[in-house]
């Protein structure tokens, strides 16, 4: 059978610490109860909520070795802003500026409690869709040796929903870098760069994100995309949540 094109990797063998992998597995095994653990708003964001999180904000230091773009502390709360920029193949930005965040935000035990991604980066990720990714990632298999959480096709949610069209994505994120054909699929190249203070030496590749989003070309609809974003690496094949033949 045919093995997802979800594929999340959390992160690789040589940032793992003890602690942090095992709150991490921890997270995996809440997810086989989503509903109980988590739950999600959408909106014009997408917020992702954590009802008993067993991640700290010493973690998403740990594995991506990079620091938030800003730090906002509110009432004993923090939220950690990524703010990514598009730039082109020289990492120079864009005009008119095309850029999306995503927040962590945390409690005064420093445990993480919601994760919302703005409203431009759901022109990469469909809320709907995001949302069966996620709520499918409790039946997935830990490959130990790769750190990959995969999820088998025929045990990914399935929901009907429209896909964004290859117009409204230009729309709003501008025009690519480049457009690739492959396998009968043309591939929209995006590179954005994220906004930070502070990279640990070594992992200044991390700060920059390349995005391929994947176009059916007789309907013009977004049929998958494929990015990493401050270490963490997503991949969604949207035609394998999709009840529509």
């Amino acid at each position: 059978m045919k093995v997802l094109r979800l594929v999340v990797v959390i992160l690789v063998a040589s940032l793992l610490t003890g602690c942090v992998y095992w709150r991490l597995y921890q997270t995996k095994l809440q997810l086989a109860e989503f509903d109980k653990n988590f739950s999600i708003v959408i909106a014009d964001d997408f917020t992702w909520i954590f009802k008993d999180s067993k991640l700290y904000s010493d973690d998403f230091t740990e594995l991506s070795k990079l620091q938030p773009s800003r730090i906002i502390t509110q009432k004993n709360q923090q939220t950690w802003r990524y703010q990514f920029h598009k730039v082109d193949d020289k990492e120079q930005l864009f005009l008119p500026e095309v850029n999306f965040f995503f927040d962590l935000n945390f409690n005064p035990q420093q445990q993480l409690t919601h994760w919302v991604l703005s409203p431009l980066f759901l022109k990469l990720a469909p809320p709907e869709f995001l949302a069966a990714s996620l709520q499918s990632l409790g039946k997935g298999e830990i490959n130990q040796s790769k750190r990959q959480l995969k999820v088998a096709a025929d045990a990914m949610v399935k929901i009907n929903a429209p896909l964004p069209q290859k117009s409204e994505i230009i729309k709003h994120l501008g025009e690519p870098l480049n457009i690739e054909n492959h396998q009968g699929l043309q591939i929209l190249h995006y590179l954005f760069k994220l906004e930070t203070p502070k990279v640990e030496t070594g992992y200044e590749y991390r700060t920059l994100s390349k995005v391929r989003l994947f176009i059916d070309p007789e309907t013009e609809e977004l049929v998958k995309m494929s990015g990493r974003f401050v270490g963490l690496k997503l991949s969604i094949d949207y035609r394998q949540y999709s009840r529509k033949k």
